[in-house]
């Protein structure tokens, strides 16, 4: 399962309706309607949150994963020490991460590629 950045993850393509995501995923474990009214499906085979925007005319627009086989540039990237990460990441010219913090979790994202990476206890 291979993050393409800017493009999606696996099959999926931001961009994407809903039933383009069901025809290819089948229906999702969990549908959600946020208070922002954005649908959010969950797949939990794949690990998959999938966000669809409402002023978006629901496209696929986010997705969060946590599957174990997720690669990047060929690196399983979850479990991955965060320090670890970004190295190998800098080889591929991703230099540029803001970093948010929360209680235990450490949000480093990429504009530039539209990635976050989430940590927790390093």
């Amino acid at each position: 399962m291979e993050v393409k950045l800017k493009h999606g993850i696996d099959k999926l393509l931001f961009g994407m309706k809903q039933q383009d995501v069901i025809a290819i995923y089948g229906e999702p474990d969990k549908k959600i309607i946020d208070e922002e009214k954005n649908i959010l499906y969950l797949y939990n085979d794949q690990k998959w949150q999938l966000t669809f925007y409402e002023d978006e005319d629901f496209r696929l627009g986010y997705i969060i994963c946590a599957h174990p086989d997720l690669t990047l540039f060929s690196n399983k990237i979850i479990g991955m020490k965060i320090g670890h990460a970004k190295a190998t990441l800098q080889q591929h010219k991703m230099t540029s991460w803001e970093l948010e913090e929360f209680d235990i979790t450490e949000s480093y994202f990429n504009e530039d590629h539209w990635l976050v990476l989430q940590a927790e206890f390093g």
